[in-house]
């Protein structure tokens, strides 16, 4: 089963915003977003809590944890799809306010990948779960 997709435009018409002002929301974290290519796709489930957080107060405060991860011995393709599956799972977790900030950064020379990760101390424990399990396939 596949969730209906928007593009940044869609959004913004949906939302009765300017299409920037999406754009800025995507690089604040405040909307998540998957890049393909040179424009970004926002899931239905995403304009939904966008939707429904609009009016909603903010939180007084949050615990966010921040981890780094390296992962040696890694090619430049194992690299690349290693990539894909961590930004995949993280685009995949639903209904939160303060989604994990990810990045995925890879040294072709010394074969190393770096995973940094912000978020809610359960994202990141589930992320790093996942990391484990695709580190050792």
């Amino acid at each position: 089963m596949s969730e209906e997709v928007y593009t940044v435009e869609q959004f913004a018409e949906r939302l009765s915003l300017h299409p920037k002002t999406v754009l800025r929301f995507i690089r604040e974290g405040r909307v998540r977003a998957v890049k393909v290519g040179r424009s970004y796709r926002i899931l239905r489930s995403d304009l939904e809590a966008m939707i429904g957080a609009h009016g909603a107060a903010p939180k007084a405060s949050s615990i966010r944890v921040t981890s780094i991860v390296d992962i040696d011995g890694v090619e430049p393709d194992r690299a690349q799809w290693l990539a894909r599956q961590i930004t995949a799972a993280r685009l995949s977790g639903r209904g939160h306010a303060d989604p994990m900030s990810l990045d995925v950064a890879h040294d072709p020379a010394g074969r190393r990948l770096k995973v940094i990760m912000v978020g809610a101390p359960d994202d990141v424990a589930a992320m790093l779960q996942l990391l484990r399990f695709i580190g050792e396939a």
